[in-house]
C-alpha cells in the first residue's frame, strides 16, 4: 500500500487524469469489455495507475476506465453492471478505507455474486476479507507481517520472497495481508509466503470470482527506486493473477 511519487506522467495521461477534458460514454453492448479501477479517498497516489497499466497490458483488450466518488463514473450499481472486472488497488489502512467504502460494499458484493470479477491488490486484498471489508473471501485476512515466521517484521517498504505457483518470486511488499482460507474452501492457491501462508488466491464467490494478492505484483519502476529498492519485474505475475480471474 505504497504512495508512489514517481509514476511516469506518460501513464497518468494514458489512464484517465481528471484534468484531461471528456470522458467516453459507457461501453454499448458487444463493445470492448469494460474494467474498472477504483480511485478515490481510499487509495494512494499511484496505486490505481499502476492496476490501471498492469490490465491494459494485458491480452484482453479491456476498455480501462476509472470509478470512484471523485471520478466520471460513480461506483454504483449501475456503473458495475457494465463491467466484466473492477478492481481494487493498494491504498492506506484497512479501518479508514473501509469506512470510506462500506456504502459501497453491498453493490460490490452483489456484482461479484452475480458474475462479477474481483481483484484486490494489497489494501484490496484486506478488502476482500470480513472483519471489516467486503466479505467476498472463504475465510478472512491479517498482516502477513504478524504471522509466526514472517521474514518482514515492519510496515516499511520492502521486497518479499514468495512461492509463485512453486517458483520462487520476489515482490515489491508494505503490509501487506495474507489469506485465511477456510478448510476444504474451492479455492485456487497462487503464491505463498515462506512460512506457507497464503500471499495470492483465487476462488468464487456466488456467480463470479475473486483473486486477491497481499505484495505488488503490479509495482513499476518507479516504486522501486522511489523507495531506494533493487528493482524486480514482477507484473507477469500480476498478469498471472489477472488471467486467473478473467480467463474462463
Amino acid at each position: 500500500m505504497p504512495p508512489p511519487t514517481g509514476l511516469l506522467d506518460s501513464v497518468r495521461r494514458a489512464f484517465g487524469a481528471r484534468e484531461e477534458p471528456g470522458s467516453a460514454p459507457l461501453p454499448e453492448p458487444g463493445g470492448r469489455r469494460l474494467a474498472l479501477v477504483y480511485r478515490g479517498p481510499a487509495t494512494q497516489p499511484g496505486c490505481p495507475e499502476a492496476v490501471a497499466a498492469l490490465l491494459a497490458s494485458g491480452p484482453w483488450d479491456l476498455d480501462v476506465r476509472y470509478t470512484g466518488p471523485h471520478e466520471d463514473l460513480p461506483l454504483s450499481a449501475e456503473t458495475l453492471a457494465h463491467a466484466y472486472v473492477y478492481a481494487q488497488p493498494g491504498g492506506g489502512s484497512l479501518a479508514p478505507a473501509y469506512r470510506r467504502l462500506k456504502r459501497q460494499a453491498d453493490v460490490i458484493r452483489d456484482y461479484v455474486h452475480g458474475g462479477g470479477r474481483y481483484l484486490g491488490f494489497c489494501l484490496g486484498g484486506y478488502l476482500a476479507g470480513s472483519d471489516p471489508g467486503f466479505d467476498l473471501l472463504p475465510g478472512d485476512t491479517d498482516q502477513y507481517i504478524t504471522t509466526p515466521g514472517a521474514t518482514v517484521d515492519h510496515e516499511r517498504d520492502t521486497l518479499v520472497e514468495t512461492r509463485w505457483r512453486g517458483q520462487p518470486r520476489t515482490l515489491y511488499f508494505q503490509d501487506g495481508p495474507h489469506f485465511i482460507l477456510d478448510e476444504g474452501a474451492d479455492a485456487t492457491v497462487l503464491a505463498t509466503y515462506p512460512n506457507g501462508s497464503v500471499a495470492a488466491a483465487v476462488t468464487r464467490y456466488g456467480n463470479g470470482r475473486v483473486g486477491v494478492v497481499g505484495p505488488h505484483p503490479e509495482a513499476t519502476d518507479d516504486w522501486y527506486l522511489d523507495e531506494g529498492l533493487p528493482v524486480v519485474e514482477a507484473r507477469d505475475l500480476g498478469l498471472d493473477l489477472a488471467t486467473a480471474v478473467l480467463e474462463d
